[in-house]
């Protein structure tokens, strides 16, 4: 489906790939962005377009000469990491708990943190530069470290897939852990007070922003950068030992080479050049989608997920859809499903089933196959996936 411009008549216009119309709230929120006098060409919104904080989830935003730390949001470099192993189905016959146990066992998820350092932590170049990040995190480089190779809470998972041959891959979503939540948060800080001192009139207070060339510009800019690296440099450590695991199981031990390798970001900021001219580029809740580019678009626990290869549509900033998108809020998806709805749903999947875990039902998404559909001019589908084991935060 090709994008439909909204009749908004903002001074920017918006593009939107849904086939859904957006609510009130979510109209508004997009409004407010293509108001910027700094915004772009045109706002891109992505078929799994919903609510976020000052920008919508799935929104593409292009601007000239400032960023917007909010559009990126606290959880900076969030993103998706996958691996098509040589291994097929029937290599993991009967082993699936185990997996899911070992899973559990090798990499630490919501709160907690890694035990001891590993050499590939210790040795990232980034640890270098720690102490030129924003003032306020000096004192967590130690937790820093020891969160490198986490996975974090919320929707962030790891699974083992199968593909339509039965060929087994590796998938894993995380972001920059509570490193990259600080930083976020002391910027945005900035950023309001900044707006404040300078009466600078907005429509909300999430869309304050940071004008190019100034200090506050530059500091939030190297934070932002370090806080992506680490992201996924924190993927690629878990998925590291996430291979490891498959490898016991599969070839007792014996390493071996990944067919295809992803790792994509979903929540950042880049300098890119469209339409002939520099810019900042603020994927919230989006993949970067040029032809060259692999992406991975996951469905919810329980559906199908995407590893797609970008078309490099420059209507959208190059760029696809993040997932499905949430249909409904975590608190209205406890009220509205039981534990029964729950182990329904992911029926045939190693995961937890209980009620820490009834948020993240797959009821609680919009279906995937139409999010597919929406965005068959941004992407091409290289491989379908269904979930056999289903580790979360």
């Amino acid at each position: 489906m090709p994008y439909e411009p909204l009749n908004y008549s903002t001074p920017t216009p918006i593009l939107s790939w849904a086939n859904h119309e957006l609510g009130p709230n979510e109209a508004q929120m997009a409004k407010n962005v293509a108001s910027l006098p700094f915004v772009f060409k045109h706002v891109a919104l992505m078929p799994d377009v919903h609510l976020g904080k000052g920008a919508l989830v799935g929104s593409v935003i292009a601007t000239k000469d400032a960023i917007l730390p909010a559009a990126v949001g606290v959880d900076i470099g969030c993103g998706m990491s996958a691996i098509k192993t040589p291994f097929t189905a029937d290599q993991l016959d009967g082993k699936l708990k185990q997996i899911r146990r070992d899973i559990e066992a090798a990499i630490p998820v919501g709160f907690n943190e890694n035990k001891d350092l590993e050499k590939a932590v210790t040795n990232w170049q980034g640890w270098r530069e720690f102490k030129d990040l924003h003032p306020g995190v000096q004192d967590l480089e130690a937790k820093a470290m020891k969160q490198m190779g986490s996975l974090g809470g919320g929707n962030h998972f790891i699974e083992v897939c199968l593909d339509t041959e039965d060929q087994v891959w590796l998938m894993l979503h995380s972001g920059s852990r509570h490193i990259g939540n600080m930083l976020a948060q002391y910027h945005i800080q900035t950023a309001k007070e900044l707006m404040k001192l300078s009466q600078t009139k907005l429509a909300d207070p999430d869309l304050a922003y940071f004008v190019q060339g100034t200090a506050e510009f530059q500091a939030y800019w190297h934070d932002l950068q370090w806080a992506q690296h680490y992201a996924k440099f924190n993927r690629e450590v878990m998925m590291a030992r996430f291979q490891r695991i498959i490898e016991t199981h599969g070839a007792g031990g014996k390493p071996t080479k990944p067919l295809l390798q992803v790792n994509c970001h979903h929540n950042y900021a880049e300098k890119e050049v469209h339409y002939g001219e520099a810019v900042y580029v603020t994927r919230k809740g989006a993949v970067r989608a040029q032809e060259t580019d692999y992406g991975i678009i996951p469905g919810s626990m329980g559906a199908k997920s995407f590893i797609v290869k970008g078309k490099g549509n420059c209507a959208s900033y190059c760029s696809c859809s993040h997932g499905a998108g949430r249909l409904m809020s975590r608190n209205k998806a406890k009220k509205t499903y039981t534990l029964d709805d729950l182990i329904q749903q992911t029926a045939g999947i190693e995961c937890r089933k209980d009620e820490g875990v009834i948020d993240e039902i797959p009821a609680a998404y919009k279906p995937i196959e139409q999010v597919m559909e929406n965005q068959s001019d941004l992407v091409e589908v290289v491989a379908t996936l269904k979930q056999i084991v289903c580790v979360k935060g």
